[in-house]
Formats: structure tokens, C-alpha cells, sequence
């Protein structure tokens, strides 16, 4: 097997970051769950990304999960519309929650959930849309945030590939009713494994901070709502009054402290990384490959490849090609393609066959992405560019 000189990340954590979180460690008696350096994380997260309220958590597949409990909860049983093209952990939190995934096609310029095809598939039964903002592209139109807005229907985000991608200016994650985040190492910042749940609804807000540490009322920031419960149930000790059946979500001071160095730098490392996205794009032969993303507001860590006409040969000899070439990459896309082909929604009953969703269909056969991260030199696309173009 060819050594991998081109890999999906690297350099995402730096010294300067560890040497922060060591001089944390030397403090006379550091304190390592969740406390003040959590908080901290959370408001400057907010002021980023422009919104009042955030809970850190110990993934984005935790911040999915809390938002689709906290949904459930809010609404009651029924529909969420997601995409086929997108991580395990958003279609399986809708599932946990009670709640039934109900799947439509994607966009093929921005790889996120069809517009027409959302607004179509909206009836009584729906409680949420959840977004997802695919490798770095900005997924909403104004058609869909109008639309759904006029129906009420909530808009939730999914922003766990996408930190810093803008839709007319103004962050994605900042639209929907809730967005959820996630510092996994791969990802264009990094806690090691981290996520954020971000709302502008202080309901919403201090529902996720009960439901982040195991359900317990005392986790809350409303004063009201600890006495109500206290005067409804005066049998129980108000420390631990469990309002959810919910469990620890919570994510740790060094992590905390890691993502805060990391926010310091990461608009300058968006920025060189969509330098990247539009060399890889200009150097792809357009007639083989997809050229034509809407790159508008993107922030793409990854360079997203699809062959334009499905091939399968031609798909085995990329694949060659570029492990030959010491590249690292992904078929599918976000998930590994499209989820309708996974082993658990195989036996689930009502959801359409995998080919009739013919976009999300093609990316999980003929599409791949390849790492982009800011110190990657030019040179080396170019060089990608090339090996790609003999292909022919």
C-alpha cells in the first residue's frame, strides 16, 4: 500500500495549542470537566457566529441528538424532512427521538436538500427540516427559509462541515431554529472531539443545557423553571430533579481551551482554504468532472470531485490513481454516500429505494473529497490538476 503523503488532515492541532492546554495543566489544582472554560468557549462561539445562545457539547452527534430530543419534546411525534446525503448521526438522531426521517433529493451545485422537493414534501405530519450544509457549501435559498418560515415549519441546521460558510453575508447556522456544530479533528476547527448546539430561542436554550447533563433541572439558567419543579415535585432533592430521560453530553475544560485557541485563527484559515477550493476547481477538466458548485459563501475544508457521467471503470481508475499517489480520499462524500443504502435503514418500512434519489445516487457511486487545509501549497494542486486530467 502506497504511503499516504496527501492525507484528509493535518497540522490541525499546532504546538501553540498544546502548550495552552499544558499550562492549564500546571495550574495548582486545574479543574477538568466542564466550568468556566466551557462558558468561555460558548459566548465567544456566539459572538462568532452571530447568535444569542450555545451549548458545547461532546460531539455534533450529541448536538443532533439534544436538538431532535428537544424537538420531540416541543412537537410531539411526527416527520423530519433530511437529506440521503449526509452523516449517520443526523438521520439516526431523528430516529432515536421517535420521530420518522422522511428523505428527499439534493441540490447537485450545493450537495444540500433540494428546495422544490422540501416545500413538496411538507404535510401536517412534518415537525422540522433538517439541513445539511454538505463539505463547506452554503445549502439555503431564500425560497426554502421563506417557505418554510410562511409554513411554520422550523429550519434546523446542520453546520458540523461548514463552520463560517455565509448565506447573503450572514454566517450559516445563524437561520434555523437551531444549528449544530462539531470540532471532530477533521473538521475546519478542532476540540479533538467537541460539538455546539446554537439558537437564538432562550426556551431552546435552557431545554439543551438540562438535556446536555443528564436531564437534571439544576442545570438550568431560569430560576422559574428550578422552582417549578421543586414545588411540583417536593419529594425530591432539587439537585437532582431529572426533568429528561436524557444522559451526559458534556464536553471538558481542555476542550474548551483547545477550541478557543483554535476560533482565534480559523476566519484566516477559511480564508486560504477557499483559495484552494477555487485553484482545485479552475485546474479540474470540466468536461470529466463537476466545475460548477455554487461556491458563493463556501467554506469548504475538502475539495469535493464527481465525475460528471457515471462510469464505473473510470470511477476504479481514479480511485487507483490517486491512492497510487499517496492521496487520501473519500467515496460518497459526506457519510459515505447516500444512507438509504446503509444497513440500518434497510429494513426500515416507508422509505424510498436509494436509486430513486437519483443525485444523492450518483455522489455515493462517483464522487470522492480530498483534504484542503491551509498550509497546503499550490503547488500540489496543480500537480492534483494534473494526474487528474491524464486520466483521459
Amino acid at each position: 500500500m502506497n504511503e499516504i503523503t496527501w492525507p484528509l488532515m493535518q497540522n490541525n492541532i499546532t504546538r501553540s495549542d498544546l502548550d495552552k492546554m499544558i499550562e492549564y495543566l500546571r495550574l495548582p489544582d486545574p479543574k477538568l470537566t466542564h466550568g468556566p472554560q466551557v462558558q468561555h468557549f460558548e459566548r465567544e462561539w456566539s459572538k462568532w457566529l452571530g447568535v444569542k445562545y450555545s451549548v458545547m457539547v461532546n460531539s455534533g452527534s450529541s448536538a443532533n441528538d439534544l436538538t431532535m430530543m428537544a424537538l420531540r419534546e416541543i412537537k410531539g411525534s411526527g416527520e423530519v424532512i433530511v437529506p440521503p446525503l449526509t452523516w449517520v448521526s443526523d438521520v439516526s438522531s431523528v430516529i432515536r427521538a421517535g420521530l420518522k426521517p422522511v428523505f428527499v433529493d439534493i441540490n447537485p451545485r450545493t450537495l444540500a436538500l433540494d428546495t422544490k422537493e422540501v416545500l413538496d414534501a411538507i404535510t401536517p405530519k412534518t415537525r422540522a427540516v433538517f439541513l445539511t450544509h454538505v463539505l463547506g457549501f452554503n445549502g439555503l435559498t431564500d425560497e426554502l427559509i421563506d417557505g418554510l418560515k410562511g409554513k411554520g415549519i422550523p429550519l434546523i441546521e446542520d453546520v458540523c462541515e461548514s463552520h463560517g460558510a455565509v448565506h447573503k453575508d450572514k454566517k450559516v447556522g445563524t437561520f434555523g431554529w437551531a444549528s449544530n456544530f462539531s470540532f471532530y479533528y477533521a473538521h475546519h476547527m478542532t476540540t479533538i472531539e467537541g460539538g455546539m448546539v446554537s439558537t437564538d430561542d432562550e426556551d431552546l436554550y435552557d431545554m439543551i443545557r438540562i438535556m446536555r447533563s443528564h436531564g437534571m433541572v439544576r442545570e438550568s439558567l431560569n430560576e422559574e423553571t428550578k422552582s417549578e419543579y421543586k414545588v411540583r415535585y417536593p419529594d425530591l432533592n432539587p439537585d437532582f430533579i431529572f426533568a429528561y430521560p436524557s444522559h451526559n453530553m458534556r464536553s471538558t475544560e481542555l476542550n474548551a481551551i483547545l477550541g478557543l485557541e483554535q476560533l482565534k485563527r480559523l476566519d484566516e484559515n477559511n480564508s486560504a482554504r477557499t483559495r484552494n477550493l477555487k485553484l482545485f476547481i479552475s485546474v479540474l477538466d470540466s468536461k470529466m468532472f463537476q466545475t460548477n458548485f455554487e461556491i458563493d459563501g463556501s467554506s469548504n475544508y475538502a475539495f469535493t470531485l464527481v465525475l460528471r457521467k457515471p462510469d464505473f471503470d473510470m470511477r476504479n481508475k481514479v480511485e487507483k490513481t490517486l491512492t497510487d499517489s499517496g492521496i487520501e480520499f473519500r467515496r460518497g462524500l459526506s457519510g459515505g454516500g447516500n444512507q438509504l443504502r446503509q444497513p440500518y435503514l434497510r429494513n426500515m418500512q416507508g422509505l424510498p429505494k436509494p436509486e430513486t434519489l437519483k443525485v444523492a445516487d450518483h455522489i455515493h457511486h462517483f464522487a470522492w473529497y480530498i483534504g484542503n487545509y491551509p498550509d497546503l501549497q499550490e503547488s500540489r494542486i496543480f500537480e492534483l490538476g494534473k494526474i487528474l486530467t491524464n486520466l483521459k
